[in-house]
């Protein structure tokens, strides 16, 4: 449970350094942090799918510190997509709501 906690609060972080225009990018504080580690964990859970499901590269564990690369892949992966659908809700918080 910390090991998931820990591999996904630094997918997160490294995933949205390397993106540095994603949608929540306005935030700040422990916001951030919370929102660096649930795409964190999404990201990790998506790496692990992409390359132990479907390339058959990897172990059976989805949130140990060997999966970082594939974690941060899967922030790769997220972040944009989350983005998307923020944006084509209405619920980007990086934009004001319309009134």
């Amino acid at each position: 449970m910390i090991g998931a906690l820990i591999l996904g609060f630094l997918a997160g972080i490294i995933g949205r350094l390397l993106m540095p225009g994603d949608v929540f990018r306005h935030m700040n504080g422990p916001t951030s942090w919370l929102v660096s580690l649930v795409i964190g964990l999404l990201g990790a859970a998506v790496g692990w799918f992409l390359f132990t499901y479907l390339l058959g590269i990897g172990d059976e564990d989805v949130f140990d510190l060997g999966g970082l690369l594939s974690a941060v892949i899967g922030v790769l992966i997220v972040l944009p997509l989350a983005g998307f659908v923020l944006r084509r809700t209405g619920m980007s918080p990086e934009r004001p709501p319309a009134p």
